[in-house]
């Protein structure tokens, strides 16, 4: 399995890094074909964000204590924040607002208003532990406690580990019952592009992901649909990404992708 894990957290990290370089960028105005630098965050190709620094810290924690401990994992998450420790270029250049206030306070967010989309980024990790849905639900609820959160944390960390066990993508979705604000996931594959939101509201990210997902036959197609939504683009593709080489390996990610990720050696570190 441990290989399965490095593959999917490869495949998050290249999609993010794809993703990068067009965060907050309008859907049309631009398209995606390639890793490239700097753009909105004027960051050297191949680099990655928030997402990846959050998902190798889950990592480094599981690794450490040989379980899913929220405590440690927040300690982790800590020093990423303030010490700029599981980045790329030793900078934290992307947070989230319901993140910052979690890991400056101590405290998750239960809140409506709190629905980003920062624990459902991270929360790959867990799909490869025998981790509980009481469990996944806490590790979200370190930055992300409303239900919304907790629960795009649960559908993603199930349907990851059924991937894993070989099931189809529209199988899966079609068996999850979900209800309200999640019930068009089921027949997510077939809805336009004009349906499809890639903000960072939880919802529409778990959405726009596994749309991208379940209308393309490749990894590289689905992560550069994924950016090419547009919006929160590093995110929404790295969403995308962790499931889509699941479903494809590790192989299907262009070697050139690889090579040109920052800081490879870290995440290799990271991984339990």
């Amino acid at each position: 399995m441990k290989h399965r894990l490095k593959d999917a957290i490869y495949g998050l990290a290249v999609a993010d890094a794809l993703g990068v370089p067009y965060e907050f960028k309008q859907r049309g105005t631009y398209q995606c074909t390639d890793m490239i630098g700097y753009g909105t965050w004027n960051q050297p190709k191949g680099t990655w964000s928030d997402d990846t620094s959050m998902t190798i810290a889950t990592c480094k924690s599981i690794k450490d204590k040989q379980q899913v401990d929220p405590e440690d994992i927040m300690e982790n998450f800590k020093l990423w924040y303030r010490k700029a420790e599981f980045t790329p270029h030793h900078e934290v250049f992307d947070i989230g607002a319901t993140t910052q206030y979690a890991l400056s306070t101590g405290k998750g967010v239960n809140d409506l208003n709190a629905n980003g989309n920062g624990s459902l980024m991270r929360i790959l990790p867990l799909a490869f532990t025998a981790c509980t849905e009481e469990e996944i639900r806490e590790v979200s609820s370190l930055t992300h406690a409303h239900e919304w959160s907790t629960k795009a944390c649960v559908i993603y960390v199930t349907i990851a580990k059924k991937l894993l066990n070989g099931e189809n993508i529209d199988e899966i979705l079609r068996n999850i019952n979900l209800r309200d604000p999640y019930n068009r996931l089921p027949s997510i594959s077939e809805l336009r592009d004009a349906d499809i939101k890639s903000t960072g509201f939880v919802v529409d990210t778990l959405e726009a992901a596994l749309w991208c997902i379940t209308t393309t036959n490749s990894y590289q197609e689905s992560v550069l649909k994924a950016v090419n939504l547009g919006s929160d683009t590093d995110t929404v593709a790295a969403v995308a990404g962790g499931l889509a080489v699941i479903m494809y390996g590790i192989e299907n990610i262009p070697n050139k992708w690889i090579e040109e990720l920052a800081n490879k050696e870290l995440i290799n570190e990271c991984l339990f």
